[in-house]
């Protein structure tokens, strides 16, 4: 094993010729089945409370 290592890329003070200059990736936006679940979570919350008050509804008639 030699006692040193070569970089994979050597390190170079200007771009090359015909490279995109990278930018860094910043998420500022939550991933869309974030508001998918949401909404279904919502819609199903929504759901059992009116299945709730319905059986309330029928017991109280009896």
């Amino acid at each position: 094993m030699p006692d040193q290592t070569i970089p994979a890329t050597p390190p170079s003070s200007e771009p090359q010729s015909g490279a995109v200059p990278t930018r860094k990736y910043v998420e500022n936006k939550p991933p869309r089945g974030l508001y998918v679940r949401v909404f279904i979570y919502v819609i199903a919350t929504h759901v059992l409370l009116a299945m709730m008050s319905l059986v309330v509804i029928a017991a109280n008639s009896r």
